[in-house]
């Protein structure tokens, strides 16, 4: 690089640091890059859900360059005693891949791209906040589809989809089905549905108008829900909005299917507590879930499909299974896991009582 040419790039790396660090307290490699229009904020994000294999994939330069700029800017932090802090990069997917930076993945350059620098002007304590902030995973991200699909795993469909390698996947293939959505608008509802929710993952939808994928809402635990209505109750609205919700879930529900299922949860697992085969049983039975209870087989009442709807409410509520993909855990790991468990409260309930 001739020495214009770079004196011209360390000025706008710097100007693009110190106008990052002013904002925030502190200052990625990622910021910078974005911040001289090397990286599309864009692709970045296609970067973080797990859309590319590596950053160098979607930047506006060549690998050489970015190398450079990465040595402007560390150079630059270090020269204004910065604290350098590496913060982990996993993406927006089911099973939390670590990011790539690189096409060849040198681990020097790999943990350079992941440090981040902040400001010495900071305490200790509001460093490892601020840190810990940059370094939590992203969202798990959910598409509520505008057009007809098939899932790339069961042949299936529904409301809602995950995009993985394979395609795209039903919530029932990734093990999302158990939550229920809530729509976006009552702000204090959300947040603390979110906070009690040990699973959880945002809902959105692309929007022609605008040609961009806006957010809808979220996908929480029924449990977690509940206790956020709770919460909200001293606020009229949110009575309103609970009583409302509870209409539309009731009305969504095939009553007879459910008290069908859930003789037959009792038929074949004697020793399950009837509240909680009425539980299952509501849960897979609801109307347009794409459930196993909504399934051919589901309706039918076939003894396959019951027991598969037993052991997908026992894996979530009787298991570590959730916290276990929350952290990173793939999920046939995961369920082997968690398997003698489940087999264990599924002989428990096959015995009479």
């Amino acid at each position: 690089m001739r020495q214009d040419a770079r004196l011209k790039l360390e000025q706008r790396i710097v100007t693009a640091a110190q106008q990052v660090l002013a904002r925030h307290k502190a200052v990625s490699p990622i910021d910078v890059l974005t911040g001289i229009g090397w990286l599309p904020p864009g692709r970045v994000e296609d970067w973080r859900r797990g859309r590319t294999d590596h950053l160098e994939e979607v930047a506006q330069a060549s690998p050489q360059r970015l190398a450079a700029a990465l040595d402007v800017f560390h150079a630059w932090a270090g020269s204004e005693g910065l604290q350098p802090n590496e913060v982990p990069y996993v993406g927006a997917t089911r099973d939390r891949r670590p990011l790539r930076f690189t096409a060849a993945g040198d681990p020097a350059t790999e943990q350079a791209y992941r440090t981040h620098w902040t400001s010495p002007a900071l305490s200790p304590t509001a460093r490892e906040r601020l840190v810990e902030k940059e370094g939590a995973a992203p969202d798990l991200v959910v598409i509520s589809s505008l057009r007809d699909w098939t899932c790339a795993e069961c042949g299936g469909t529904g409301d809602f989809l995950v995009m993985q390698d394979a395609g795209p996947l039903c919530l029932t293939c990734t093990d999302l089905d158990h939550l229920l959505f809530l729509p976006s608008g009552d702000a204090a509802l959300t947040r603390r549905a979110r906070k009690a929710s040990t699973l959880s993952a945002v809902v959105v939808r692309f929007a022609r108008t605008r040609r961009r994928y806006e957010r809808q809402g979220i996908l929480v635990e029924r449990a977690a829900l509940e206790s956020a209505e709770e919460q909200c109750l001293g606020d009229e609205a949110a009575r309103l909005q609970r009583r409302e919700r509870d209409r539309e879930r009731r009305a969504d529900q095939d009553l007879a299917l459910m008290a069908r299922m859930t003789r037959e949860i009792i038929r074949l697992f004697p020793a399950c507590p009837p509240a909680r085969a009425e539980s299952i049983a509501a849960h897979t039975a609801v109307r347009g879930s794409g459930r196993v209870g909504r399934s051919a087989a589901g309706q039918a009442l076939a003894d396959d499909a019951v027991t598969l709807a037993v052991i997908a409410s026992v894996r979530h509520e009787d298991t570590d299974y959730d916290r276990l993909l929350m952290s990173g855990v793939a999920r046939p790991e995961a369920r082997a896991q968690v398997r003698p468990t489940i087999d264990h409260v599924l002989n428990t309930w096959r015995t009479h009582p």
